[in-house]
């Protein structure tokens, strides 16, 4: 980073993104007496696909190679990302840098005639292109309808509004960055059905040589949030390799103790293997090893499940 310039930040280019960037970069140029920043919006190929499952075309890196591969060619200084579209293998030369404060973590429920899951009709059409959403709430009522939904924030919103579904589940947080929480009818109880593993927290990646620029990240960083998708991370890394199914994850960290809830789901949502733990945490490694341990837990046990139990079915992105 030098003076001569302003640091270059990238970002995908949908409203959600370029709005969530800009706040982080409003409060990094404030912690930072003179900086000075630019957006650079950057198209993913996960942003190009529209018409079918992101789980059909490669995963969460479809939403990160172009950002990685423009740190690595030194067009970008940082890149700003959802956590939770943040596969948890980072190319080489490019690493988590920084890790904001979180948002609120918890998925909302939107929908113009209930006010909770519970009140909707058994088999209401519900739109998610998350397998996590898909599973939990078949998981709560099977007789669900459970269609594909896809499409930024917007987009969603409006296909509920206009009763092409008749609800649909999104991140509170990118409701609350993009200013539209008055479409929220109720938040989903985070401890019954744990949200996405990072959901609510930023990841800023950055060339892992970054001198002078991880100074400046430092000043914003927040321990807290380090530590829970630290332990987020580490649960779904040890599931993602053979236990291909539905994942959730939820840390929270206080005063030095870690709590945690994760869970693995066949995706019709007969089966849920859940694992829970509340223990004292300092580091990161300390909140790595508690994930591992517990997805590694939950792994030997479904490894041992019955045939007709075992599912090789991928884990769900595109989690707006």
């Amino acid at each position: 980073m030098g003076s001569s310039r302003p640091i270059r930040i990238g970002a995908r280019g949908s409203p959600l993104s370029l709005a969530q960037t800009r706040l982080f970069a409003e409060h990094l140029a404030a912690a930072n007496q003179g900086l000075s920043y630019e957006i650079v919006p950057v198209t993913t190929t996960g942003d190009r696909i529209l018409d079918r499952s992101l789980v059909d075309s490669g995963g969460k890196g479809l939403f990160t190679k172009e950002l990685d591969e423009a740190l690595l060619d030194k067009r970008i200084d940082l890149a700003v990302h959802s956590m939770k579209d943040l596969p948890t293998q980072l190319p080489n030369g490019v690493e988590l840098a920084c890790t904001p404060k979180r948002e609120d973590p918890r998925d909302a429920l939107i929908c113009s005639t209930a006010n909770s899951l519970l009140e909707l009709p058994e088999d209401a059409k519900i739109g998610t292109a998350s397998l996590r959403r898909q599973a939990q709430l078949l998981a709560l009522r099977p007789t669900f309808n459970i269609v594909m939904l896809r499409g930024n924030v917007g987009t969603r919103l409006r296909k509920v509004a206009d009763g092409e579904v008749d609800a649909t589940l999104l991140a509170y947080a990118g409701l609350k960055r993009l200013g539209l929480t008055d479409h929220v009818k109720a938040l989903i109880d985070p401890i019954q059905a744990p949200p996405a593993a990072g959901q609510g927290a930023l990841a800023v990646t950055a060339f892992s040589e970054g001198g002078e620029l991880h100074d400046a990240l430092a000043r914003v960083e927040d321990r807290a949030t380090r530590l829970e998708v630290s332990a987020e991370r580490a649960f779904l890394a040890a599931l993602d390799g053979s236990c291909r199914t539905p994942i959730a994850a939820l840390g929270r960290w206080s005063n030095g103790i870690l709590m945690f809830v994760g869970e693995t789901l066949t995706p019709d949502g007969v089966r849920t293997w859940r694992r829970t733990a509340k223990e004292p945490c300092q580091t990161e490694a300390a909140a790595a090893a508690l994930g591992a341990r517990l997805g590694d837990d939950i792994l030997s046990e479904v490894r041992h499940a019955s045939f007709t139990d075992r599912i090789d079915y991928p884990v769900g992105v595109d989690e707006s």
